[in-house]
């Protein structure tokens, strides 16, 4: 079967609801469930959380992040990290282990892709949550979020590798050119990932920043440029970057963006590293 009839067999899959999560990944859809609910308590996302170690901890290492206790007064519980977070940013780690937990289980060098992978969707994750604040002034959460699912389709793909090989050898111009797009809107509506959300991720698959960057696609798209990681799928679809990250000072003044970035590498690091799983 070639590629591109792969990648449309796989997203058709997606577009009728095929797809199984592991144990941790339907613990972190359950609490997004929950926390869309207006009446959900406190104390019920708590024990959800609860239900799933690792999202307990992540949830309590993003509330002792620089951006969200400058004070550094040490946060030890999953009930005053929730209330530190607020229920939104519950939002964005949920979605981390849903996206995380679809590359799993893998053979060794399909973890290794998995890994260098969300390392990329960390640094892209953090880096869009402060440029929403300082550069493009969105809601820095929403941006986050989009850091976080921008790559889930990635993710997907390297969990079906197994099951066709070769699927990742050199030469995947299918992915780029047609496949990320088709599996990735199948699967975002199958998480339920807001339109506004689908919208930034597909301007970030084109590929192209506006000047300047005002949008959260713009966000997404500069964070993704940042990412001093880059995305172990550009490896194998040999299609070049257009240039964008040089092209950065001339949208924002290289001074400025050099300063924001600067000031900001403390919390852009301490983020990263709490979106590590």
């Amino acid at each position: 079967m070639q590629r591109y009839d792969i990648l449309k067999k796989i997203a058709a899959e997606l577009e009728h609801g095929e797809v199984n999560f592991s144990t941790n990944a339907l613990v972190a859809l359950k609490l997004q469930h929950a926390i869309n609910d207006p009446d959900c308590h406190i104390d019920q996302a708590t024990r959800l959380i609860k239900a799933e170690p690792l999202l307990s901890a992540r949830i309590v290492a993003l509330a002792n992040s620089t951006a969200f206790n400058p004070s550094g007064r040490p946060i030890t519980d999953v009930r005053t990290a929730v209330l530190r977070l607020g229920f939104r940013y519950l939002r964005s780690l949920a979605a981390a282990v849903v996206t995380r937990a679809l590359a799993s289980p893998l053979s060794a060098q399909d973890r290794a892709m998995a890994a260098r992978l969300w390392e990329h969707t960390a640094h892209v994750a953090a880096l869009a949550q402060v440029i929403a604040r300082k550069v493009t002034h969105l809601d820095p959460e929403t941006a986050m979020f989009a850091g976080i699912v921008h790559e889930i389709s990635g993710f997907y793909l390297i969990s079906r590798a197994a099951e066709y090989p070769g699927l990742l050898d050199e030469d995947f111009s299918a992915w780029s050119e047609t496949g990320e797009a088709e599996v990735g809107r199948a699967l975002l509506q199958v998480l339920e990932v807001p339109q506004t959300v689908v919208e930034a991720i597909e301007v970030c698959w084109r590929g192209f920043l506006a000047m300047p960057p005002i949008t959260l696609g713009d966000t997404l798209l500069l964070a993704d440029e940042l990412a001093p990681v880059e995305s172990p799928l550009r490896d194998l679809d040999g299609v070049p970057r257009e240039g964008t990250a040089a092209s950065i000072d001339l949208l924002i003044g290289e001074d400025t963006l050099l300063a924001i970035m600067h000031e900001s590498a403390d919390e852009v690091r301490s983020l990263t590293e709490a979106l590590r799983l």
